[in-house]
C-alpha cells in the first residue's frame, strides 16, 4: 500500500523526493478567481450559482436560526454535547495561556520627550470556516471560534456547507455552535463562502479576517482574497509524517496513517524510518486496519497516491527528511522521543511518543488543529490567539526629542533623496 522510497545515501533535495497531492494549480486558481470576482460583484446571486455549479444542495446562503442551534443538541448522540464541552474547556485553557503570553494591552519605552510604544486590539469581526461536505467537523467550530473569542473579537461568524443531500448543516456542527455560544452562522461553503465573508453579500456581512481549514478550493480562495481581508495560514488537505524506529508499535503507526488518510484522497501520509523491518510490519498492520474501516475508498486512494514508506540511515536522518517536508503533523514514535524535539524546526504540530497520536490534537489535547499544510510550516504557525489581535505602533515626541534624533534622520532622508522628509523635521526646529 505504501510506496517505498529509499533515501539512504541520497544527496539531492529531500523535499523534491517526497510526495504531496498534485493538482492543476493554474486551472484551479482560474476557477477560484472567477468565483471570487463574481461574488464580489453580484453577492448572493453569484454565491447561489456557484453552489449549484459545484454540487451544493442550496442555491443561496442562509443564516442559521437560533432555534436550529438550540434544538441541535437533542438531535445528537447521547454524550456528544458533553464531550464537546469537555474538549472546549481544554481548548479554551490552552488559548487563554496564549493570551496571557501575548503583549500587554499597551507599552511604552523612552523618556518624556521621546516615547514609542504599541497598542494592541482584538479584531472587530472574524469569519470562521468549517468544512462540511465530506464529513461533519464540529471540532473545527471549537478550534476556530474559541481562540477568536478568547482574543476578545467583538463579532464571530461561521460559514459551513450543508450536507449534499439537502438536509442542512449537521446537527453536531450546530450543537458545537451552541457550546461556544456563537449565534451568527451561515449555511454556505466552498470558495464562494470565502468570497462572501471577504466582500460581504446581502446575507453575509464582510469580516476583517477569515480563518479555518477546507478543500483546496477554499485554501486557494483565501489566497485570492488576501489583499482585501486577513487570512490565516494555508490550511488545505491534511498530512502526517511519522518518524519511527524499530521499537515503534506497527499497529499504532498503521492506525495513525489511516487516520489521516481518511480525511481526503488528497491527504499525505509518510512513514520515515531507518528500520526496514518496521516497514514490513506496518504494511501487514495496514492490511488488517483496512479490512473493515469506513471510508475505505478515500483511504486507499490517499495511501496509493501520497502514501510513502521512506527508508533512511538513522533517526537523525529521518528528522532531516521530516524537516525538509515540513509536515502539518509530525509524530515522533521513537525511543526517548522527547530528546529529539529540539531538533524539529518545521512542523505545524509535534506529537511526542507512541501514546501521543495526531487524533489527540484533532479533538481534545487543547492545541489547535488548524495547522499549516503544503510545506508552509516552514514559515507559518498554528491558528492561535495572536491571529485575532493586531498591533498599532505609537510615536509621541516633544520638540526636545525631535531635536535629539534630527541629525540622524536628516542624514538618512537626504541620502535617500527624500528632501520633503527632511523638511518635515527642519520646519519643527526653526
Amino acid at each position: 500500500m505504501l510506496t517505498l522510497v529509499d533515501l539512504r545515501g541520497y544527496a539531492g533535495d529531500l523535499a523534491e523526493a517526497l510526495p504531496r497531492a498534485t493538482f492543476d494549480r493554474a486551472t484551479a486558481r482560474e476557477s477560484v478567481r472567477a468565483v471570487v470576482d463574481d461574488v464580489r460583484g453580484r453577492g448572493d446571486a453569484a454565491v447561489a450559482e456557484a453552489s449549484v455549479r459545484f454540487g451544493g444542495s442550496r442555491t443561496e446562503p442562509r443564516k442559521v436560526t437560533d432555534e436550529e442551534i438550540d434544538a441541535a443538541a437533542q438531535r445528537c448522540p447521547a454524550g456528544l454535547v458533553g464531550a464537546m464541552k469537555a474538549a472546549a474547556e481544554r481548548i479554551r485553557a490552552y488559548h487563554e495561556r496564549q493570551l496571557a503570553e501575548e503583549r500587554a494591552a499597551w507599552w511604552r519605552i523612552g523618556d518624556e520627550d521621546a516615547r514609542v510604544g504599541e497598542e494592541t486590539r482584538p479584531l472587530r469581526r472574524a469569519g470562521c470556516y468549517a468544512p462540511g461536505g465530506r464529513a461533519a467537523y464540529p471540532s473545527t467550530i471549537l478550534m476556530t471560534t474559541i481562540p477568536a473569542l478568547t482574543a476578545g473579537v467583538e463579532e464571530v461568524c461561521v460559514c459551513v456547507p450543508g450536507a449534499p443531500d439537502g438536509s442542512g448543516i449537521h446537527p453536531a456542527t450546530l450543537a458545537a455552535l451552541g457550546v461556544v455560544r456563537v449565534r451568527e452562522a451561515y449555511e454556505c461553503g466552498g470558495a464562494q463562502a470565502i468570497a462572501a465573508m471577504a466582500y460581504g453579500t446581502e446575507t453575509i456581512p464582510r469580516v476583517d479576517k477569515i480563518v479555518g481549514p477546507g478543500s483546496i478550493w477554499v485554501a486557494l480562495a483565501k489566497h485570492e482574497v488576501a489583499l482585501d481581508v486577513g487570512v490565516d495560514s494555508f490550511a488545505g488537505p491534511t498530512e502526517v509524517a511519522i518518524v519511527a524506529d524499530a521499537e515503534a508499535p506497527p499497529a499504532f503507526v498503521a492506525a495513525d496513517l489511516v487516520a489521516q488518510a481518511e480525511h481526503d484522497p488528497l491527504a499525505t501520509a509518510l512513514l520515515v524510518t531507518p528500520d526496514s523491518g518496521l516497514i514490513n510490519a506496518v504494511e501487514e498492520a495496514l492490511a488488517k486496519e483496512l479490512a473493515d474501516v469506513e471510508r475505505r475508498d478515500d483511504i486507499e486512494a490517499s495511501l496509493r497516491r501520497q502514501g510513502r514508506a521512506v527508508l533512511v540511515e538513522d533517526v537523525d536522518r529521518a528528522l532531516a527528511v521530516a524537516d525538509a517536508f515540513a509536515p502539518e503533523h509530525l509524530e515522533l514514535v521513537v525511543a526517548d522521543a522527547e530528546q529529539y524535539l529540539p531538533k524539529v524546526r518545521n512542523a505545524g504540530a509535534v506529537f511526542v511518543g507512541a501514546y501521543s497520536p495526531v487524533a489527540l490534537g484533532d479533538y481534545v489535547a487543547g492545541t489547535n488543529h488548524v495547522l499549516p499544510t503544503f510545506g508552509s510550516a516552514r514559515f507559518a504557525s498554528p491558528l492561535r490567539v495572536a491571529d485575532f489581535i493586531k498591533s498599532t505602533a505609537v510615536v509621541q515626541f516633544e520638540r526636545a526629542g525631535v531635536s535629539e534624533v534630527a541629525p540622524a534622520l536628516l542624514a538618512i532622508a537626504r541620502a535617500e533623496g527624500l528632501t520633503a522628509h527632511a523638511r518635515a523635521i527642519e520646519v519643527r526646529l526653526r
